[in-house]
């Protein structure tokens, strides 16, 4: 089996954590109130809003043929209904930077961040987060949709609810709660709320608000651009099932995943982001096997995780899949170097219908709550000068592009 002819090899990447100084955003007035469960500021981060075209250079020079990055919503729009053209430029002059250099420009529309104003009106439980949304994602397409060949609207919806059944210490709750009271009072509003930072119970109406969100959205960039395909990327780890008892592992997957796999049956693809594959037996989550190495969350990084949840998630949906993301945290390249083309040769072999590949990430960056403590990049950073040096992993991802996985040089239409 192989990969089909216009298959999409890149980077995924998101302007709040590479960007720096995002000042507008929700995330950025989250990070900086006391107490926060923010373990740093994102600060300058990788100053690749300066930095934008050397990120493109690095990518294209990988022998890749696209590049996920994010618009971001608060720089767009800063103020509720006023859009700076200045911003939409700049945005517009990535897409068109990654056309020239053969790089197929897919964009995330809402990578976690909102602007501070929409967070003070309570974020998605606002009833009017909806429509103002789609406000922006018409903005957007409207600027620069014909040149985009995937449009997300959102990036894991579904990750606070999925981060209910990982073992964060129980400290994190706590503190979450008491940023998001903090911010509330700095900001002299009763309700601030955010897509990355959730209360336990608000998850189902801030999904809720989200699921409507993504429709409003998803017919915004239909109505500008009919033919451009669009879909949402979710978080999904591979569950498997040890002994004979599924149900823990059955429930997790309603609780975590359904909602969105049954929206996502409405879209023209549908973007997989795996970390890891989870154990569980009828009584709960089971350790990963010994010799598995660990991510640095703590759970097991194992090759044939990927092809685990791209089989699941398209069995659900049944519409094609496009892997956003996939990668390890770790500090040690050696495992990412190792893992990725025993990962890649998997997904060569799900026989199902797979779009591209997105390794996430291009450079170590800002990993929200846990500032730049985590690394997934293919290239290090230096905190003070921001020199991008790559990592032994990103000369073993190249090899496995242009050794004969991509048969594709040119930007293609998903649609196509």
């Amino acid at each position: 089996m192989s990969f089909p002819e216009h298959f999409l090899w890149g980077v995924s990447g998101a302007g709040h954590q590479t960007e720096g100084d995002n000042v507008n955003s929700d995330t950025w007035f989250l990070e900086n109130v006391t107490p926060t469960v923010f373990k740093e500021p994102s600060g300058p981060a990788c100053d690749s809003y300066n930095r934008w075209r050397e990120d493109v250079d690095l990518a294209a020079g990988m022998g890749l043929n696209a590049y996920r990055f994010s618009v971001e919503w608060a720089r767009v729009e800063p103020q509720p209904g006023v859009f700076d053209s200045s911003e939409l430029d700049h945005y517009e002059a990535i897409a068109d930077y990654c056309l020239s250099l053969g790089l197929a420009p897919v964009v995330t529309y809402n990578h976690f961040t909102s602007p501070h104003w929409f967070a003070s009106r309570g974020g998605w439980l606002d009833p009017g987060a909806p429509d103002v949304f789609a406000r922006y994602c018409d903005r957007v397409t409207a600027r620069f949709g014909d040149r985009i060949t995937a449009a997300i609207t959102f990036n894991e919806p579904n990750l606070a609810r999925l981060l209910t059944w990982m073992e964060l210490p129980s400290f994190v709750r706590d503190l979450e709660r008491a940023t998001l009271e903090a911010a509330g009072a700095a900001a002299g509003v009763t309700r601030y709320r955010a897509a990355n930072v959730m209360l336990p119970e608000e998850m189902d109406a801030m999904a809720d608000g989200m699921e409507a969100g993504h429709r409003a959205a998803r017919a915004a960039i239909k109505a500008r651009r009919p033919g451009l395909p669009v879909g949402l990327s979710l978080a999904v780890a591979d569950d498997v099932v040890v002994g004979d008892d599924a149900s823990v592992r059955d429930r997790k997957r309603s609780e975590v995943y359904e909602r969105w796999l049954r929206l996502a049956r409405e879209d023209d693809f549908v973007g997989v982001q795996n970390y890891e594959r989870l154990h569980y037996d009828g009584d709960g989550a089971v350790p990963p096997p010994p010799g598995v190495p660990r991510n640095q969350m703590g759970s097991g990084v194992e090759p044939l995780s990927l092809a685990g949840a791209v089989r699941y998630v398209h069995a659900e949906t049944g519409v094609p899949v496009l892997v956003t993301e996939h990668g390890i945290s770790t500090p040690d390249d050696r495992i990412r170097a190792e893992f990725l083309p025993p990962a890649l040769d998997a997904l060569r072999e799900v026989d199902v219908p797979v779009l591209g590949y997105l390794h996430w990430t291009l450079l170590d960056n800002f990993e929200w709550i846990f500032g730049y403590g985590h690394q997934l990049g293919l290239h290090t950073v230096d905190r003070e000068t921001f020199a991008r040096t790559p990592k032994p992993s990103a000369g073993v991802y190249r090899s496995q592009v242009i050794s004969g996985f991509r048969s594709a040089s040119s930007p293609s239409s998903l649609s196509s």
